[in-house]
């Protein structure tokens, strides 16, 4: 018995044992299992193509379209109307919304852009009329000889004290800053600058510009760069790089001695030789960048009243440029980036052909912008799938839903009292009470048949005399708007939207562009309690001539009304090429020149060949 035992128990140990070994045994193995990625699967690459799209023409009642064209000028005169703050939000209700032309971020103007790219200059504002906190200071007379003469001598002193801006910290200065990328301004009035800035009380006068930003060498120079600027300022423009004046420009007379004096002076023969803007351009000392090289660098711009005038270029060492009529170079502004659309708007209105090229030349940024240009490269188009036939003037078949529930396919010819005149796909015509049909074929019946709108686009000129101690031109402003008018007394209870454009032109009427002075939207619904009409004038005005803009000349108009749907239900414009062309006038901004022939955007007409060039 005891060796049964016994037996057993050694029996009973072996096999715990035995169990024990095998479940290390399966945990140890589990442990050991690692995931092994399945294999990659070769798989052909595809070339991807820009997808053919076709378009159903889906069941929509036809548009009813009614172009309108007013040719008589006598019917739109020039209103003159005493000063006035602003014209109302529009008389008749209705929402309203603005393509505006008014300040904003973004703007372009010939002093610089309102928004940074990063390689560009930061100009600030400074007038020395008003101390910081905007007070009249004295001291300052426009036209005076002797506060010209302090005006100067300030500017003189900021230069001499290292251009330290503690010079001018007790004058005023705007708090908006522009961004600058070229110094291109050509002649205009003195009251741009401040205007540009935001600033309308500091006039024309006794104002100064200071930029500041890095010289860099471009990057498509890759053994580096040695050059010169060539400038001319009205009343003075200077440049400095690395702690050093390298250019300085200033009108002959009082301006010349009291800005510059003993600071600087061209050693070179051709300074003073050749006309650049409305001077001799001043020729700059010879300056050389190794790739990646950065230097600080700033330009100084002022005017004391009148007219200004700041242009900037380069000469790159060893390069040959084309010559003008004068038998100077024509050379390319100085820019840290490829000029936008809009600058070379901004300054092609006064920019003279022959005078100074904007898009040549290197650009002074440290990455190639050189795909950036403005001047598009015609690419090979791809093979546009041929459209489909227009089915708009085509029978729309439709389902239609009685009240009884039954269902029709048919097409609709007309409503005739209160029923409607249905032709079915036999070609028999069916009459229907209007009542009787379901609210969506009620409505598509009540879309089929827009009401007829007269529509009188209006327009108010004024002259804008400023007042103040500091001189400004006058300016010359337009306002515009539009009434509609439902003919007949059907009811028609679907909101639409009207879209005005108002379109001006260079005042070189022959050969200037035409431009888009404003464009408005506002929806209305035509009912018995505003009479089935609507007014509406845009909430700001446009400046014609003076200010910031150069010389525009009113030319007309188009006004579209659209249904909910998005169909155009009437057109009524000045000049029939405009109706022609509303697709691509639709995609101008305001302020967007454009030609008559397509009304694409092009660049504005430039001022003639100055006999100097």
């Amino acid at each position: 018995m005891p060796s049964a035992v016994l037996l057993s128990i050694l029996i009973h140990a072996g096999l715990f044992l035995l169990a024990g070994m095998l479940v290390v045994f399966t945990v140890v193995k589990k442990e050991e299992q690692k995931f092994e990625p399945p294999k990659a699967v070769d798989r052909p690459k595809m070339k991807l193509k820009k997808p053919k799209v076709k378009i159903k023409k889906t069941s929509k009642p036809k548009p009813t379209t009614r172009i309108v064209t007013k040719v008589n000028r006598a019917s739109m005169p020039d209103i003159q109307l005493p000063e006035m703050s602003g014209m109302g939000e529009g008389l008749g209700g209705g929402v309203a919304g603005g393509f505006d032309m008014i300040p904003v971020l973004s703007e372009v103007t010939i002093f610089g852009a309102g928004q940074s790219i990063g390689n560009d200059f930061v100009g600030t504002f400074y007038d020395f009329k008003r101390d910081r906190s905007g007070r009249h200071l004295s001291g300052f007379t426009p036209w005076d000889p002797s506060s010209g003469q302090a005006y100067w001598g300030k500017v003189n002193k900021f230069m001499r004290n290292d251009w330290k801006i503690s010079v001018f910290a007790r004058y005023f200065h705007s708090p908006r800053k522009l961004y600058a990328t070229a110094f291109a301004m050509p002649l205009t009035q003195s009251t741009t600058a401040p205007l540009a800035f935001g600033d309308d009380e500091a006039g024309g006068s006794f104002w100064v510009v200071h930029y500041k930003g890095r010289l860099v060498c471009p990057a498509t120079h890759t053994n580096g760069i040695t050059f010169r600027f060539w400038g001319q300022g009205d009343d003075f423009l200077m440049v400095r790089v690395d702690g050093g004046i390298v250019l300085g420009s200033a009108w002959p007379g009082d301006a010349k001695p009291h800005v510059i004096g003993s600071l600087w002076k061209s050693d070179s023969a051709d300074s003073l030789k050749y006309w650049l803007g409305n001077n001799r351009a001043v020729v700059g000392d010879w300056i050389t960048l190794e790739p990646g090289e950065s230097l600080d660098m700033e330009v100084l711009i002022g005017d004391w009243g009148g007219a200004s005038c700041y242009l900037l270029a380069i000469e790159e060492e060893g390069v040959e440029y084309e010559r003008n009529r004068q038998g100077g170079p024509i050379l390319p502004a100085f820019k840290t980036a490829e000029p936008s659309h809009d600058l070379l708007d901004a300054i092609y209105t006064r920019l003279h052909e022959g005078e100074l090229c904007m898009t040549n030349g290197p650009v002074f940024s440290d990455y190639d912008t050189s795909g950036g240009a403005v001047v598009a490269i015609d690419e090979p188009e791809e093979e546009a799938e041929p459209s489909e036939p227009d089915a708009s003037d085509e029978p729309e078949m439709r389902t239609w839903t009685l009240a009884n529930g039954r269902t029709m396919e048919a097409e609709f010819v007309s409503l005739i009292g209160t029923k409607a005149v249905l032709k079915n796909t036999g070609g028999r015509i069916k009459k229907v009470l209007f009542e009787q049909l379901s609210a969506e074929d009620r409505t598509y019946i009540e879309l089929a048949r827009p009401p007829a709108f007269n529509v009188n686009f209006s327009r108010k000129d004024r002259q804008h005399i400023f007042a103040g101690r500091y001189p400004r031109p006058s300016e010359n402003r337009g306002s515009y708007g539009v009434r509609f008018k439902q003919t007949g007394t059907g009811a028609y209870s679907h909101e639409l939207q009207a879209e005005i454009f108002v379109i001006g032109q260079q005042n070189s009427k022959l050969t200037g562009k035409y431009v888009l002075l404003d464009r408005q939207q506002t929806t209305f619904t035509a009912t018995r309690e505003n009479q089935r009409s609507h007014e509406f004038y845009s909430d700001r005005e446009v400046v014609l001539t003076g200010g910031i803009r150069q010389g525009i000349d009113y030319q007309g108009y188009l006004v579209t009304l659209t249904d909910v749907r998005g169909e155009t239900i009437a057109v009524e414009t000045s000049h029939q090429w405009l109706a022609d062309h509303l697709d691509n006038l639709k995609e101008l901004k305001v302020g967007n020149y454009f030609s008559k022939e397509d009304c694409k955007r092009t660049f504005p007409t430039r001022p003639k060949k100055s006999g100097r060039y």
